[in-house]
């Protein structure tokens, strides 16, 4: 993610060792070569996501803490430089019972802002006959207060379709990564089946009118 105050691209990513899954930084100015700033959440995190700008003076991240039990909501987390992170909370919990994603929900791309708030696109799991099936939600968060949650769609906005989708070395699997917006038009680049990398696009005003008829709104 292009960070302007910085001059330069900021990317999260999950660093794997003997210790377990943890959420690194690198920086970049061109996007030939990065450069490792370190690890910012410690093991057991995934699925990280900064905000494009500061909120109230401080930089604000997304991340996917496992609290243990199986437990793996959406936490948020607040810097002054990038680097130290701190004050937690939880943002986003997993499903209930039947829902979508029930069995465990992550952060995909930095969220984008929109006049609604905070557009939070995610992905949910739940099991079918043993087998995990990935989908994509899409939330909205509070501007000023990003770990409040304004509205929260009960039914996913995209799932696995194709056959590139349903078959590959991960079957069943829309994981989102990241995005891109021009004008109303929303770009959305996805992994399928953990096999392939796709693109797939709507508009935007589309996804924010979904709040206007569904979820559980504030």
């Amino acid at each position: 993610m292009w960070i302007d105050e910085e001059n330069s691209w900021y990317i999260t990513y999950t660093a794997y060792s003997s210790a377990g899954a943890a959420v690194g930084l690198a920086r970049t100015k061109d996007l030939a070569t990065a450069e490792r700033v370190g690890l910012i959440f410690s093991p057991s995190n995934k699925d990280s996501a900064l905000f494009p700008r500061k909120i109230d003076g401080r930089w604000a991240a997304l991340h996917r803490p496992d609290a243990g039990g199986g437990i793996e909501n959406i936490w948020i987390a607040w810097s002054q430089d990038l680097f130290y992170w701190g004050e937690p909370h939880c943002v986003l919990e997993e499903g209930h019972g039947p829902a979508w994603d029930a069995v465990t929900v992550g952060a995909g791309p930095p969220p984008i802002e929109t006049d609604l708030g905070w557009l939070l696109l995610y992905h949910g799991v739940k099991l079918y006959g043993g087998r995990r099936t990935y989908r994509v939600g899409a939330a909205l968060l509070d501007r000023d207060e990003p770990h409040k949650v304004v509205c929260r769609l009960n039914e996913c906005i995209f799932k696995p379709t194709e056959q590139y989708e349903v078959a590959g070395h991960m079957a069943n699997v829309v994981f989102p990564t990241g995005t891109l917006v021009r004008g109303d038009e929303l770009w959305m680049y996805y992994g399928a089946a953990d096999t392939s990398v796709c693109l797939a696009t709507a508009r935007l005003s589309d996804i924010l009118d979904l709040f206007e008829t569904a979820g559980e709104c504030e």
